[in-house]
């Protein structure tokens, strides 16, 4: 049995996959070692940890390395790996902190190293108040900034979920904040039709929306001051970079593992990569979108996870299988919520496939319940077979949680028509006579 597993990388796989991989075989030894001094932390929580000034960098943590150590798990902060010799199974590693290389040995190895911010490669992007948030060094940073230099006109560049999420906390520092999308809606995992809904509601919080626009330039002298792009020039003392991520895949690829799509690690559902003994699992590597059966990268917190307790039983000698993904996703931004699963329409038009779409616009209580808010649902059907394959909804008061319901109907290939009978609750207080999932079902 090989009982020396090491894992690179301390954030949700790497963890995760330590964690299972302990319970599945006690008598295994599980190494992690991570660049970061903070470990286990909810990436996801990192805009409210700015935006509440008063909550402490712990409420992140899921567990600290003191209770690893209770769980035998041995973590390594502030080591960086530097290189894999897959042939004698070695790591090379730096201690960030003494500098001092050295090498260990390993049975079996995960590679969690997750991913970095996709930075604009233009003039300026180093200058002193632009920031991407990743980590809670990051989130520190931001933090620092606001009291130490106030800033008073926020700009968000990527109207994806973190770009969106930071707006209500910059609101809280009384900022004039703008946000501007490269592409033609914010939003662009959901549908224009359907994204347009959050644009409209930006703008009537006083928030500036530009979309189809490029940042070209950002100018300041040693201070962000303006940023230039392609369609007009914006005054910030603020930049927020929320472009998106690219994998950590250097280490896998210099090491001779194969990559797949958008450069991730490509591994197989029981995360095991090209190499013998390497596994991967989270934001570095590459999976299955489970309805048009594609290679995808989809980078999320909860798929991390997943994979993660995956790699983590198989490096322990299990037979686990992850099946794939449909880019669940759900946000808040402010009073209003959005949410959607698997494929949206310009997806489907670009893969092939024919659909059938249909919207409607309800109410997420009866309309005499207080606390009812609107909302608008979207579903998308194969046109040929019925079976649900996309759906998306913008609301109020806990309209957005009704994704899952459709996210489980996509997952297990259901149809429209057999959907249109499922017994919901009800009660006045959380939907109306008709519930909004089955008036939209009714309307294939």
């Amino acid at each position: 049995m090989k009982n020396d597993l090491v894992i690179i990388g301390g954030v949700t796989a790497g963890i995760s996959s330590a964690v299972k991989a302990k319970l599945y075989n006690p008598e295994i030894k599980v190494t992690v070692f991570t660049e970061e001094k903070h470990i286990s932390y909810a990436g996801s929580g990192l805009p409210y940890f700015i935006g509440d000034k008063n909550l402490p960098n712990e409420k992140l943590m899921s567990s600290s390395i003191v209770q690893f150590g209770l769980q035998d798990i041995n973590i390594k902060t502030a080591t960086r790996a530097i290189s894999i010799n897959p042939e004698r199974k070695k790591i090379m590693l730096e201690d960030l902190q003494t500098r001092r290389k050295y090498l260990r040995s390993y049975d079996r190895l995960i590679i969690a190293t997750g991913a970095k911010p996709n930075i604009p490669q233009v003039a300026g992007n180093n200058l002193k108040g632009i920031f991407a948030l990743r980590n809670i060094d990051n989130s520190l940073a931001i933090r620092q900034y606001f009291l130490e230099q106030k800033p008073k006109r926020a700009l968000v560049i990527g109207a994806g979920y973190i770009g969106l999420e930071m707006i209500e906390n910059l609101l809280e520092y009384n900022c004039q904040v703008t946000i501007i999308e490269k592409a033609s809606h914010i939003i662009p995992n959901m549908d224009s039709d359907m994204a347009s809904f959050v644009e409209d509601y930006l703008e009537s919080r006083g928030v500036s929306v530009f979309t189809d626009t490029a940042v070209n330039e950002f100018r300041g002298r040693t201070t962000v001051k303006e940023v230039i792009t392609d369609k007009l020039s914006i005054p910030a003392d603020f930049v927020l970079l929320s472009t998106g991520v690219v994998p950590n895949m250097e280490l896998a690829e210099e090491a001779g593992i194969e990559l797949g799509v958008n450069n991730a690690i490509k591994v197989n559902e029981k995360m095991e990569t090209s190499l013998n003994d390497i596994f991967a699992a989270g934001d570095c590597v590459s999976t299955r979108h489970l309805v048009s059966g594609r290679e995808v990268y989809l980078p999320m917190g909860s798929t991390a996870d997943k994979q993660g307790k995956v790699a983590g039983e198989n490096a322990a000698g299990g037979n686990a299988v992850f099946k794939g993904v449909l880019g669940t996703g759900i946000a808040r931004v402010l009073d209003m919520e959005f949410s959607r699963s698997g494929l949206h329409e310009e997806e489907c038009i670009k893969l092939g496939i024919e659909f059938i779409s249909r919207k409607v616009a309800a109410k997420t209580a009866a309309l005499y319940s207080p606390g009812s808010g609107d909302m608008n649902l979207k579903l998308i059907a194969e046109k040929n077979s019925g079976r649900l394959i996309g759906a998306q909804i913008i609301g109020y008061a806990g309209a957005a949680r009704r994704i899952d319901m459709l996210a489980t109907a996509i997952t297990i290939n259901a149809t429209v028509n057999s959907l249109i009978d499922m017994d919901l609750a009800y009660s006045s207080h959380f939907s109306p006579n008709w519930d909004p999932v089955l008036a939209a079902l009714n309307q294939f």
